[in-house]
């Protein structure tokens, strides 16, 4: 992996004599407060601004800042008109555009496609303050505003639609987002690196159309430049008939070089990518070669390709290793560079060090953004995730190589919490990150590392290159639970149980001091099928982390529960798998109050396979392998009921879907059965399943109608009424009244 300047060594920008402004200016008024003229840059984000370093706004701005560039806010302006874009004048360098800390469509759609009520990055949490596809609309606007303008397109929403990507809210395959947005350069990954290069290039008056050589970035052209080795995706994993692959290294413009690469165990037979032996050729040079993927219109019309364009673009993400890929949309190409070469442990305390007032910009006055509200006491320590979860977007924003703070700069940071949030009462609500316990775990070795292209370090078992020792997590957290005027370090981040008992001494350490009386894993599920097309461990995991859980809690003397999440509807999820699953809650005790759909996120690979309805874990051909996806409105409120099976809500559902499955054996009161075959009526009174009502619509005795039949909904009585309130739920599952709950029946707790 190539050396890569570190941000700390640029020259500083000439406006660094202004010196640090307390907060990012947000108006005409601040700026002349600061003695500013104008701005060298502009952010546009989706989010209120909060001058915390979990909100990328404050992340951007206060490097550049420190890099001497005089910076300021749009924070979710009004995108009706070009007005709120001109407040603060024409900026000198260019417009950063972001939709905010979440792909706009998700912020503001449940996975059912119905509209949120309510929106966490907003102050009062009110919904509506940001527009569908938020970088398309703020990038028509920029330019709107002051034409001839650069426009950096950011965030996660462009990182996650940089390539041709399927969109679930329209049901189609869209453009790379740059297309749509017609920003000029998009920047993708934690940005940081290519951001202050792209800031100083053009403060030296370099035109943003060269800029095309930083990594981590995607732009459009033409062609491919001269000297570059352009190959075929289908050349390193042909999406047709399986058999021998032509080199991958081969120029596609060269017809006369044709290396057949040599064989290395079955071809079908990939779980994971291997190490290719190719026949050398002379003029290979990665740092020259660029990938052609299937093109926008190909991907568009052909569900097949779209799954191999997915894959290959997943197995050329380590930036140790991964090649520039280009994609044809109509007359231009969308080239990607590789990915950004991750930030030192250095450069992470300096970014994480920088000036952040760690509130909300003062002009929100008193009112109160949930997310901050959320995070104000909570401590970032790494980035990254080399989990691989098919779900997840983490790998394809942060990667999957860990980014760790030093312990020092995380202490600091606890302690500038502890003397200068208000409100701070002695607890750090969280010291973790994407992944709570993967701090300081990493490769062996170093050159395995930059060579490895397994999308999972821990699928399906933990690599035996991976190190997996917590004592660095397990210092830092004694480290921290030892400061003065802190009372309580929890960890509320995901935690990746696998892993955890690899390490028994840190599941010990985390469970006598750090767990606030309930702990959030996450096993998704606990059948074979949809768990390895999440790419997930067996349940076995699980049961072998919940015995040293209650083991520790025990000797600890404390009364403390694990909360397990679970996902309906992942593709590679039958009705058997679900029936199971809520057989092993019931088992267990288990009564999830909340659940959570499968939510295909863009450019995640199981989003590829809800889409193709191909495995891209796999060699992906017209013939490969099929995965069950769950679509339509009626199977996906199915597998939601499954795990809601206590809800007297869904018992008609179920029912119904017991009988079809031939499992009309787990309908009864039977401890081994999953639901009774009484359905209770809305004035708390019972009814068999079986007989007819005499009053049409209604129970035989009052007339109010039983629980609407086979759609799910929820029923309502003849005055209007709604659903019964939890006693009634609590009497129709057979918990008595006043009795007490057990551990296991304790509600779980949402994402």
């Amino acid at each position: 992996m190539q050396a890569a300047k570190p941000l700390f060594d640029y020259p500083k920008f000439w406006a660094e004599c202004f010196g640090p402004a307390p907060f990012l200016p947000m108006s005409r008024e601040e700026m002349d407060q600061l003695g500013w003229d104008s701005c060298d840059i502009i952010i546009v984000t989706g989010d209120a601004y909060v001058d915390h370093p979990s909100f990328g706004m404050a992340i951007i701005g206060r490097l550049l800042e420190a890099q001497g560039f005089r910076v300021g806010i749009i924070a979710q302006p009004d995108w009706q008109s070009k007005d709120d874009f001109m407040k603060l004048g024409k900026p000198n360098l260019f417009f950063g555009v972001a939709a905010g800390n979440m792909d706009s469509m998700i912020n503001r759609y449940t996975a059912d496609r119905k509209i949120r009520s309510d929106d966490a990055y907003t102050p009062g949490g009110l919904a509506g303050k940001r527009p569908d596809r938020a970088s398309m609309v703020y990038s028509q606007r920029c330019r709107e505003a002051y034409k001839g303008v650069p426009i950096v397109l950011g965030g996660i929403e462009a990182s996650l639609r940089r390539i041709a990507h399927y969109d679930y809210w329209q049901d189609k395959v869209r453009h790379s987002i740059l297309m749509d947005a017609k920003a000029d350069i998009l920047l993708f990954g934690n940005a940081e690196r290519a951001v202050v290069e792209v800031a100083h290039r053009l403060a030296a008056g370099e035109p943003i159309e060269s800029i095309s050589d930083i990594r981590g970035t995607a732009f459009v052209r033409r062609d491919t430049p001269e000297g570059w080795f352009e190959l075929d995706s289908t050349r390193i994993d042909r999406p047709g008939k399986i058999d021998k692959i032509i080199n991958p290294y081969v120029n596609t413009q060269d017809t006369a070089a044709c290396a057949i690469e040599q064989e290395k165990g079955p071809q079908d037979d990939a779980d994971e990518a291997k190490v290719v032996q190719l026949l050398p050729h002379p003029r290979l040079e990665r740092e020259r070669t660029v990938i052609r993927l299937p093109s926008y219109e190909k991907v568009k019309s052909d569900p097949v390709l779209y799954a191999h364009a997915n894959r290959v673009l997943h197995l050329e993400t380590n930036p140790g290793n991964a090649r520039a890929l280009v994609q044809r949309h109509g007359e231009q190409d969308v080239w990607f560079n590789p990915p950004p070469i991750p930030l030192t442990t250095e450069e992470m305390d300096y970014v994480f060090g920088l000036q952040y007032a760690r509130v909300p910009h003062p002009a929100y006055g008193k009112e109160k953004i949930p997310a901050y509200e959320m995070i104000r006491f909570s401590v970032n320590i790494m980035r990254g995730c080399f989990g691989g979860c098919t779900f997840c977007s983490i790998t394809e924003h942060e990667g999957r190589i860990i980014q760790n703070r030093s312990e020092d700069s995380i202490i600091r940071e606890i302690e500038e919490i502890r003397d200068k949030v208000p409100g701070f009462t002695g607890v750090i609500s969280d010291l973790g990150g994407p992944t709570a316990n993967m701090y300081r775990i990493a490769c062996k070795d170093p050159e395995i590392e930059r060579h490895c292209r397994k999308p999972s370090c821990v699928w399906p078992g933990i690599c035996e290159n991976l190190n997996t020792d917590h004592s660095a997590l397990i210092q830092l957290y004694r480290r921290a639970r030892d400061l003065k005027g802190v009372k309580k370090i929890l960890i509320a981040s995901g935690l990746r149980y696998d892993l955890a008992v690899e390490s028994p001494e840190y599941v010990k350490e985390l469970v006598t001091h750090h767990v606030g009386g309930y702990l959030k894993i996450a096993p998704e599920h606990t059948e074979e099928g949809p768990l390895g097309k999440m790419m997930k461990p067996g349940i076995g995991t699980y049961d072998r982390f919940k015995k040293l859980f209650e083991k520790f809690s025990k000797e600890a003397g404390k009364e403390q529960y694990l909360i397990p999440y679970f996902i309906a509807a992942h593709p590679g999820t039958t009705d058997e798998d679900m029936m199971n699953l809520a057989l092993w809650l019931k088992r267990n005790g288990f009564r999830a109050d909340q659940v959570q759909a499968f939510y295909p996120s863009p450019m995640a690979t199981a989003t590829a396979m809800y889409h193709s309805g191909k495995n891209p874990l796999r060699k992906v051909t017209y013939k490969s392998e099929g995965v069950d996806i769950v679509k339509g409105e009626r199977r996906r409120r199915l597998h939601k009921a499954f795990l809601r099976y206590h809800d007297p809500n869904n018992w008609p559902m179920l029912r119904e879907a017991l009988k079809e499955m031939g499992r009309a054996d787990l309908i009864g009161s039977g401890k081994h059965q999953l639901i009774p075959a009484f359905q209770p009526a809305v004035d708390g009174s019972y009814q068999s399943a079986r007989k007819k009502n005499s009053t049409p619509g209604g129970s035989k005795k009052t007339g109010t109608p039983l629980l609407t039949q086979h759609t799910g909904l929820p029923p309502r009585a003849s005055d209007g009424s709604k659903p019964w309130n939890k006693a009634e739920q609590d009497k129709a599952s057979g918990y008595a009244k006043g009795k007490k709950r057990t551990t296991k029946r304790q509600p779980n707790i949402p994402r």
